[in-house]
C-alpha cells in the first residue's frame, strides 16, 4: 500500500512541475544573447579601403530597389517597402557602417543591421450627434470609418543567409567596379630665382657732322681750278 501511494506522490509531483514548467514564461529574447568573440553573421572582411567598400555597399542595395542615403564616405543607409497582402504593410531599414580593417591599410570591416517593421491596417468607427433646432432636441448619430496604417512589429533579422547574399552581392560589386586609387605624394622643391639684372641708361653718343655739309666744304668754288 505504501508503495503505490509513493509513485502516485511522485507522479503527481512530476506532473505540478511539468505544467509549472509549461505555464512560466518563455524567456525574452534580449536575454538569449551570448556577445560571443566568434565569426558574426552581421560582420565581414573585405581587402579594400572603407570608401571603396561602402560603394560597393551602396551599389548593391540600389540594384535591389532599395532606397539609399549615404550621410558619409562610412556609412549606408537603405529602406525597401513590401505589401504582403492589403492590410499588411512591411518596411525594410538596412544599415550598413565600414570601418577600418585591422590588419592592413587597404582591408575593411563591414557591419550590416537590417531591422523588418510590421504595419497593419486598424479600421475605427467614430460617432459624433448633431443637434436639430427645429425638432427641438432630437439628435441624430453620425457614423464614419476612418482606417490607418498602425506599427505592430519591429525586428532586427536574425538570418544569417540574408546578410551572406548581402555581402556576395558587395564582393560582386567590389571586383567589377573601378576602385578609387589614392594619388602618391611626391615631394615638392622650391628653388630661389636669380634676382633680375637692372638695365643701365646708355651714354649719349657723339654728334656727327652732317655728310652733306662736309662734302659742300671740300668742293672748289665755281670758275676757279684746282692746280694738279
Amino acid at each position: 500500500m505504501s508503495t503505490s501511494f509513493s509513485k502516485a506522490t511522485a507522479a503527481s509531483l512530476l506532473g505540478l512541475l511539468t505544467l509549472a514548467a509549461c505555464s512560466s514564461a518563455p524567456q525574452p529574447k534580449f536575454q538569449q544573447e551570448l556577445f560571443e568573440t566568434g565569426a558574426s553573421p552581421y560582420a565581414r572582411n573585405f581587402n579594400s579601403s572603407t570608401t571603396d567598400t561602402c560603394e560597393a555597399a551602396r551599389r548593391a542595395l540600389l540594384s535591389q530597389g532599395y532606397l539609399t542615403t549615404m550621410a558619409g564616405t562610412d556609412t549606408v543607409d537603405g529602406t525597401k517597402n513590401f505589401q504582403p497582402t492589403g492590410d499588411t504593410h512591411i518596411v525594410v531599414e538596412f544599415h550598413v557602417v565600414c570601418t577600418p580593417g585591422e590588419e592592413a591599410s587597404d582591408t575593411s570591416i563591414v557591419y550590416v543591421n537590417a531591422v523588418q517593421n510590421g504595419f497593419a491596417l486598424k479600421k475605427s468607427d467614430t460617432s459624433a450627434s448633431v443637434g436639430l433646432s427645429v425638432l427641438g432636441s432630437l439628435s441624430l448619430p453620425i457614423r464614419s470609418n476612418s482606417d490607418a496604417m498602425v506599427k505592430i512589429s519591429s525586428e532586427t533579422i536574425p538570418s544569417g543567409k540574408f546578410y551572406d547574399r548581402f555581402f556576395g552581392l558587395v564582393d560582386h560589386y567590389l571586383q567589377t567596379v573601378v576602385r578609387t586609387q589614392p594619388v602618391a605624394n611626391s615631394r615638392i622643391e622650391t628653388r630661389m630665382l636669380p634676382m633680375p639684372v637692372q638695365a643701365s641708361t646708355p651714354a649719349p653718343l657723339p654728334e656727327m657732322p652732317d655728310a652733306i655739309d662736309k662734302a659742300a666744304s671740300l668742293q672748289p668754288a665755281s670758275g676757279t681750278s684746282v692746280a694738279p
